[in-house]
């Protein structure tokens, strides 16, 4: 993956056939985090109701950004098809989305993991699969970031 420019306010990145396709798969899983888990974790102290209104609100965002998730892949001028390879074009804020959804799928590996500190001594052919998904989403990123350190 490489940032081939700014074109007015979105940034242009060039994906190899095998980039997007990791991109658009990972982009699947989302969200990975279980709702249990971000609902317990953000509402210790919170009573009942206020934990469903939380439960709703969290799942209000989370259809929402599937919903916008889906839009997105079939928007041809978000992503289109240049010569052997992809032309992705973001704005600032759907990189900061991109890097959301990315996020989610990372930690919710981590969590499915066991959250363990080190990941790696989780690894059995079991928890391969997460392992995977948990180094790609984290792989993509950093190379978003990477990429635009000094660009924005």
């Amino acid at each position: 993956m490489k940032l081939i420019g700014l074109s007015g306010e979105h940034y242009e990145f060039e994906l190899s056939n095998r980039e997007k396709e990791l991109l658009l798969q990972l982009l699947g899983l989302y969200p990975r985090i279980p709702a249990e888990y971000q609902s317990s974790a953000l509402a210790k102290d919170i009573e009942e109701a206020n934990q469903r209104l939380l439960a709703e609100a969290l799942e209000e965002t989370r259809s929402e950004n599937q919903k916008r998730l889906q839009s997105w892949i079939a928007n041809r001028q978000k992503l289109s098809p240049v010569h052997k390879a992809w032309r992705l074009k973001l704005s600032a804020s759907e990189v900061d989305w991109l890097l959301e959804l990315l996020n989610d799928v990372r930690v919710g590996s981590w969590i499915r993991l066991g959250s363990p500190e080190v990941p790696q001594a989780a690894l059995t052919d079991e928890t391969a699969p997460d392992f995977w998904t948990l180094e790609m989403a984290g792989y993509f990123q950093a190379a978003f970031l990477e990429l635009l350190e000094g660009n924005g």
